[in-house]
C-alpha cells in the first residue's frame, strides 16, 4: 500500500497513475467502480500481486486489484474462476488483410494443390464470366510435393476469369494466363527492382510473381472501394477481438486505411486499440515526418511509425541472405532498397520522433538494417532527436548471424517477431537455409538473453492471428501437431511467462505505452483477455485449445463468447 504523502506528492507532479493508486489505497475515498470483475484467477505480470480476487474499473482504468468492493451502480461480472490476463497485444499485423481474407477466396490451411484447385473451381462456379477471382493463404511447403502452383494449373478450372492467388506471406502469388494477358506479362517482361518473374525451361512465365513483381498484375485488379475497405476493417477487428486481442499494431498501412480505422473507432465499430505505421518511404510517410507523431489522448488510436520493407519472405526465396539458398543456389534473395538511399530518411525520422519499423527476414537484410540504424543514431545525437530513446524496430528478424544477435540490445533496437512463423516454417526452412544458418533462425532465447525485449505479433493474415498459438509457439517450439525437427533448436524457446510478456508488457514497451498497459496494475488501462484456463499452467498441448471467454478494452466488453 502506498502512503498518502507519497501519493499526494506524485499527484501534484501530474501523475494520474499515482493518484489512482492513492484513491484505491484509501478505500472509501476512492471512486465508485463502473465495473467489477469478480471470482477471477489473476495473471497480473505485476510484482507482489494477488493471484485471485477482483478487479475494479473506473473511467476505463484499473482502480483496484484483489480485495475490491462494488458501489451501488457498479456492473458486476462474475468470471466463475476464469483466468484474467493483461490484454493481448499484437505487435505486427495487417488489419484490412485479415478482413479481406474472410471476404475473398480463403486458401488458409490448404493441404495440397488439388485442394487449392477445388477451392478455385467452387469460386469460379459462383463468379460471373470475366470477373476477377482473388484469394490468399496457400503455402506450398505444406504440400506433397511442395511445388509452386502454375498458371497452367489455374487455367484448367478458370480459363476465362482472371485469377490471382497470393501465397500466405503476401510476398508471392500465382496468376493464371488470363490475368497475365491482361497485365501484359510475357517472356520478355522485365521484373521491377525487388521482384522476380519465374519462368519454365522454355522461358515462359509460370505465373509465379515474387515480391514487387506482383504489382504487374495487382495494378490491373479491381480497385478497392472505400466501402469494401471499411467492411474489411470491421470484419478484421471483429475476428481479432474474438481471438482475445485488445490492441494491434498495423504494419505498413496507407494513409487512407489509417484514416478509415480512426473513423471506425470514433463510430464505435472497432473496439480495439490501434497503433499505426505508414508504409514508406512514401509521400504520406514524408508528410508524417514533417508533422510528427499523431497520438490521441484516449489511447484508442495513434500513428507514430513508418514501416520500410527491406527484403522478401523466406518461403518464396525473397528473404535477402548472406549466402545463396541451400535449395536454390541461383539466388540469395531480394533487396527492396539501396541501403545508402535510406539513410537520409532515417535521420529525418530521428529528428521528428517517428519510430522506424523495418521488415527484414534474411540475415543480410538484418545486418544491413542494423548497420543503417547504427549510422543514423551516430549521425543524430540525442540532443537533436525528438525522442531520445527512439525504440526503432526490426520486424520479423527471422534469420540472424550470431554476431548480430547482441547488436539489437546494444543499439536499443526492438526485435518484433511472430513465433508462429517458426512452427510454420520448420517444414521448409531447413531446406532453404541448411543446418548452419538454423542456429540463428527464430532465435528468441538468444535475443532475450542478450538483453532484448521481443515484441510479439502474429503477422495476420500471413498467420491465423491467434495469440494462444503465438504463445504456444514461443514457449513450445513445436507445430500444432506436436512435431519439431531434430535440428529445430528447441533451446531457443522462451519460458511461458516470457512468451506471455512478448504479447503484453514487452509489446506495450514497443509502442511507448508500458506505463499504460501490459500488466494488471492500478492506474493502467482496463484492457483484459479472459480465458477458460491459465496458459502458464495447462499442459503445453492445451495452450492453443484454451477458449477466449471475453475481451475487454478500457472497461468495455468488445467480445463475449456467451453472447454468440
Amino acid at each position: 500500500m502506498i502512503s498518502t504523502a507519497n501519493a499526494v506528492t506524485h499527484w501534484r507532479k501530474g501523475s494520474s497513475f499515482a493518484l489512482l493508486a492513492f484513491l484505491s489505497a484509501c478505500g472509501s475515498a476512492g471512486p465508485t467502480p463502473d465495473l467489477l470483475l469478480t471470482n477471477a484467477a489473476l495473471v497480473t505480470l505485476a510484482s507482489a500481486s494477488p493471484t485471485s480476487g477482483a478487479i475494479a474499473v473506473t473511467g476505463g482504468r484499473i482502480t483496484c486489484v484483489g480485495d475490491c468492493q462494488p458501489g451501488p451502480k457498479t456492473r458486476i461480472l462474475d468470471l466463475s474462476g476464469r483466468t484474467v490476463l493483461p490484454g493481448f497485444a499484437d505487435s505486427h499485423l495487417h488489419l484490412s488483410g485479415v478482413g479481406f481474407r474472410e471476404m475473398e477466396l480463403n486458401l488458409e490451411g490448404t493441404q495440397s494443390l488439388d485442394q487449392l484447385l477445388a477451392g478455385l473451381a467452387a469460386r469460379v462456379s459462383q463468379t460471373r464470366p470475366g470477373e476477377w477471382i482473388v484469394g490468399r493463404g496457400w503455402i506450398e511447403a505444406q504440400w506433397d510435393p511442395p511445388v509452386f502452383p502454375t498458371a497452367a494449373d489455374l487455367d484448367r478450372f478458370s480459363p476465362e476469369n482472371p485469377v490471382y492467388l497470393a501465397r500466405a506471406d503476401g510476398h508471392a502469388g500465382v496468376a493464371n494466363s488470363k490475368a497475365l494477358q491482361i497485365a501484359g506479362v510475357t517472356g520478355d517482361t522485365k521484373p521491377p527492382l525487388g521482384g522476380d518473374i519465374l519462368h519454365d525451361s522454355l522461358g515462359v512465365p509460370t505465373g509465379m510473381l515474387i515480391d514487387r513483381a506482383q504489382s504487374l498484375v495487382r495494378t490491373h485488379m479491381p480497385r478497392q472501394t472505400p466501402e469494401k475497405l471499411r467492411e474489411a476493417l470491421v470484419r478484421g477487428a471483429e475476428f481479432l477481438a474474438g481471438k482475445g486481442w485488445t490492441q494491434v499494431s498495423v504494419a505498413g498501412a496507407s494513409a487512407a486505411e489509417l484514416e478509415a480505422i480512426e473513423q471506425l473507432i470514433d463510430e464505435g465499430l472497432i473496439g480495439l486499440r490501434v497503433y499505426g505505421a505508414m508504409a514508406g518511404p512514401s509521400e504520406d510517410a514524408e508528410k508524417l515526418l514533417s508533422e510528427g507523431p499523431r497520438p490521441r489522448h484516449d489511447g484508442r488510436f495513434s500513428v507514430r511509425g513508418v514501416k520500410i520493407v527491406m527484403d522478401g519472405a523466406l518461403g518464396s526465396r525473397g528473404a535477402a541472405l548472406e549466402q545463396p539458398y541451400s535449395d536454390g543456389p541461383s539466388t540469395s534473395g531480394l533487396l527492396m532498397h539501396e541501403p545508402s538511399e535510406l539513410l537520409p530518411f532515417l535521420e529525418r525520422a530521428l529528428r521528428s520522433g517517428i519510430q522506424i519499423q523495418t521488415h527484414a527476414i534474411g540475415d543480410r537484410a538484418n545486418r544491413i538494417m542494423l548497420d543503417l540504424y547504427g549510422q543514423a543514431f551516430a549521425a543524430v545525437p540525442e540532443a537533436e532527436r525528438a525522442v531520445a530513446e527512439p525504440r526503432w524496430r526490426i520486424e520479423h528478424a527471422q534469420i540472424l548471424r550470431p554476431a548480430d544477435i547482441p547488436r539489437f540490445a546494444q543499439l536499443g533496437v526492438i526485435p518484433s517477431m511472430e513465433a508462429s512463423h517458426a512452427i510454420t516454417d520448420l517444414h521448409f526452412a531447413p531446406a532453404r537455409l541448411g543446418p548452419e544458418r538454423l542456429a540463428g533462425a527464430y532465435a528468441w532465447r538468444a535475443l532475450v538473453d542478450a538483453g532484448s525485449k521481443i515484441a510479439g505479433g502474429s503477422d495476420a493474415p500471413v498467420e491465423r492471428g491467434d495469440p494462444l498459438v503465438e504463445l504456444y509457439a514461443a514457449a513450445v517450439r513445436k507445430d500444432l501437431n506436436g512435431f519439431s525437427d531434430d535440428d529445430w533448436h528447441r533451446e531457443q524457446r522462451l519460458t511461458r511467462e516470457e512468451a506471455l510478456r512478448t504479447l503484453t508488457d514487452w509489446a506495450a514497451y514497443a509502442t511507448f505505452e508500458e506505463d499504460k498497459r501490459g500488466s494488471i496494475e492500478v492506474g493502467k488501462w482496463a484492457d483484459f483477455t479472459v480465458l477458460s484456463g491459465n496458459p502458464l499452467e495447462v499442459p503445453e498441448a492445451e495452450i492453443p485449445l484454451l477458449e477466449v471467454a471475453m475481451t475487454i478494452v478500457g472497461g468495455r466488453v468488445i467480445y463475449d463468447s456467451s453472447a454468440r
